[in-house]
């Protein structure tokens, strides 16, 4: 009953101060309604769905085909993570809440964005990492997106958050415009595994993934330190093969 009313509690100061602080949705130019994911409007956000269509098995990148399985890039060259568990599409209301919550410092965003990714069928694991950004990068962002998430699902699945066990020591080139090989060659060498990561079996959180390069060079770092086995998780996969 307590929750009950919580929850209803909650929903009403939700509908009040977005009377009092109106935005306009930016998907559809509707005066949002929902202060939790304002400006995006309750309507909008009802449009991110889970995606469904066909990928790759094991990196979860979107494939024209029904009749593929594996993508090319990890039938040539195989990563060190076992599988890729991803939400939706980086496209339209989606994309929209991303940009929103990295690169406009709504953190808020974080709490329903995480609640998206408790749909997906974690397995047994012993930690959650999440992408860490380099000193310079959190300072000049203020936040980790990925964190915020992460620990959205260790609240409600009671799985630790580990921030020690992965870090970036190095500053990289935006990731923005570079291809495959030009991101795995900006990414070498920037991530150091520490603490005691033998036999642990992770979960790899980031909020986008592209090409994979991050997911890839974060993976082989842990697995290189002694991880027992490395599933990433993501919100949105962009890209289509």
């Amino acid at each position: 009953m307590r929750d009950i009313l919580k929850s209803r509690g909650y929903a009403v100061a939700s509908r009040l101060l977005s009377l009092i602080y109106p935005s306009i949705c930016p998907l559809c130019s509707s005066l949002s309604d929902s202060f939790q994911h304002s400006p995006i409007c309750a309507n909008c956000w009802a449009g991110i769905k889970r995606y469904s269509g066909p990928s790759c098995r094991i990196c979860a990148v979107p494939l024209v085909s029904v009749h593929a399985t594996v993508c090319k890039e990890c039938l040539t060259h195989s990563p060190s993570f076992s599988v890729v568990l991803n939400y939706g599409i980086y496209s339209d209301a989606l994309a929209e809440a991303i940009n929103l919550m990295k690169f406009s410092g709504l953190r808020r965003f974080a709490n329903p964005l995480g609640k998206l990714l408790l749909n997906l069928k974690m397995p047994e694991c012993d930690g959650i990492i999440p992408v860490p950004l380099s000193k310079n990068a959190l300072r000049e962002r203020g936040f980790n997106q990925s964190l915020l998430m992460a620990k959205v699902i260790s609240k409600n699945l009671r799985i630790p958050v580990h921030m020690d066990l992965l870090l970036k020591i190095k500053d990289t080139l935006p990731q923005v415009g570079l291809n495959a090989k030009e991101r795995m060659k900006n990414l070498r060498g920037a991530f150091k595994a520490g603490g005691k990561i033998s036999s642990l079996r992770l979960l790899l959180l980031d909020d986008v993934m592209t090409t994979g390069a991050t997911a890839r060079e974060c993976s082989k770092t842990l697995m290189s330190a002694g991880a027992k086995e490395v599933t990433v998780i993501t919100l949105a996969r962009a890209g289509m093969i």
